[in-house]
């Protein structure tokens, strides 16, 4: 569950950010210890940043080391102060979040979840449902100031999208057929280490048999085929990415298995078909097929194609330079940086509040 605004940590980099953070403001000391970074005369506190690093923290049995909390806190805070100079622009452009969005965004990040799994979630991570809607406000608010001040702003011209494709021509020229595949993967096995967003899995050849005539059925009903990877895959590698392969070509697709490779071979896009070896069930999607040759722009999906890596290029490079421009413009303090770099990244009266404290 995210907590604050996508991609900042990723375009503005930790180091950088930290620098600047720590050079901000003028008081070396907060307010109070639980104070542990301000935007202008807002105050981050320490309950916000370990209810957000309880959020995203490795689920048991795994036990990072004190310096690893320690980082990810960081990285919390830092992305806490940009969302904070964020929400402040809210206000002068006249956005605002309404419960009617917050209550969507809440049954959005669950939809795919038990209640009772989704609730057990939260009672070990030491959260409630109003921790959690608290969060998704301040994180909607700041996203429709980046629309409004960004996405919106951004456009890619006709001219810029042919000169693209005149400039890069060789990258649309597909030496070989590519099959572009998705897949489910059910076994007869238990899998200690499963991470589907259910905890689905089927641990005899009945209980697989079962599960895919469960599958197949709810695509019939027209659930979409990535949900159900991310929901009953037991394939860890690739139940993230909705089940998605991406592009395998003909040289590599005849490296496969023949009950594989054949009924991909023989299938249209759109299609899902079972294949099973061994007492193990894979559920196989065509999502696509790039027969080999040269395109051009007039080929179904190129200029689409060049017009969303225009835009996302684009948007990367606005999106940094007005989160570094809304934060210059903020008065930002980092104490919890701040007492990192003076304690020597010890800093014991800092260590995580234990869930429910």
């Amino acid at each position: 569950m995210q907590i604050s605004v996508r991609s900042t940590l990723t375009i503005l980099g930790v180091l950088g950010t930290l620098a600047s953070t720590i050079a901000c403001g003028s008081s070396s000391k907060a307010s109070s210890p639980d104070v542990w970074a301000t935007v202008d005369k807002f105050e981050i506190k320490r309950d916000e940043v370990e209810k957000a690093y309880r959020r995203v923290a490795p689920a048991p049995p795994a036990v990072p080391s004190e310096e690893e909390m320690m980082t990810a806190k960081l990285g919390i805070v830092d992305e806490l102060i940009t969302q904070q100079a964020l929400v402040a622009k809210a206000a002068g452009l006249n956005l605002q979040v309404t419960d009617a969005d917050v209550d969507k965004a809440f049954a959005d990040r669950k939809a795919n979840m038990a209640e009772d799994v989704f609730q057990q979630q939260l009672k070990e991570r030491g959260l409630t449902p109003d921790d959690m809607k608290q969060s998704l406000r301040r994180e909607l608010l700041a996203d429709k100031v980046l629309e409004h001040e960004v996405t919106s702003k951004v456009s890619v011209t006709d001219q810029e999208i042919t000169d693209f494709f005149n400039a890069n021509r060789a990258q649309f020229n597909v030496p070989e057929t590519q099959y572009r595949i998705a897949q489910i993967i059910v076994t007869p096995v238990r899998d200690p280490e499963l991470r589907n967003r259910k905890g689905d899995d089927a641990v005899t050849p009945e209980d697989a048999q079962k599960k895919v005539q469960l599958l197949m059925s709810k695509l019939k009903e027209g659930v979409r085929f990535s949900e159900l990877a991310m929901d009953y895959s037991e394939d860890q590698r690739t139940l993230t990415q909705g089940g998605d392969l991406g592009f395998i070509s003909e040289t590599q697709l005849k490296q496969v298995g023949a009950p594989l490779r054949d009924t991909v071979l023989k299938s249209q896009p759109g299609n899902v078909s079972v294949v099973t070896a061994g007492g193990a069930y894979t559920l196989v999607l065509l999502i696509s097929k790039e027969t080999a040759g040269q395109r051009d722009l007039a080929t179904p999906g190129v200029r689409d194609g060049i017009s969303g890596t225009l835009r996302e290029r684009r948007e990367q490079l606005l999106r940094a330079a007005y989160i570094t421009t809304v934060r210059n413009d903020a008065k930002i303090t980092n104490y919890f940086a701040r007492q990192i770099v003076e304690t020597k990244s010890k800093a014991p009266s800092l260590l995580p509040t234990p869930p429910g404290k």
